[in-house]
């Protein structure tokens, strides 16, 4: 049988790949953008997990919620990355910095 720890045990690890692909992989922007998407699903797989331990649906309708703010998240971030490289003809971090408008 599958506990409620067992759940957080895998969004702790999720969660925390994520922060070290964040931390160590500071120059692609298509990396970091699927490492928040990553922090995202594991807070989500928590969500879940403890409403479905509570009997509550609540946490499942949040999931919702966080699922489409981190579509817009995608969308935004894409054009972003879309614009940056017609501009510079690269996708590193340190060329938006670089970017005026």
């Amino acid at each position: 049988m599958i506990s409620l720890a067992h759940y957080l045990i895998v969004g702790a690890a999720l969660f925390c790949l994520s922060v070290a692909g964040i931390f160590i992989n500071r120059k692609n922007v298509i990396v970091l953008l699927m490492c928040i998407e990553l922090m995202l699903l594991a807070v989500n797989l928590n969500f879940i997990a403890f409403s479905h331990f509570n009997q509550d649906v609540a946490g499942q309708v949040f999931v919702f919620f966080i699922l489409t703010v981190a579509a817009a998240e995608s969308a935004i971030g894409l054009a972003i990355l879309v614009v940056l490289f017609r501009n510079r003809s690269s996708i590193n971090v340190e060329d938006i910095g670089t970017m005026r408008g």
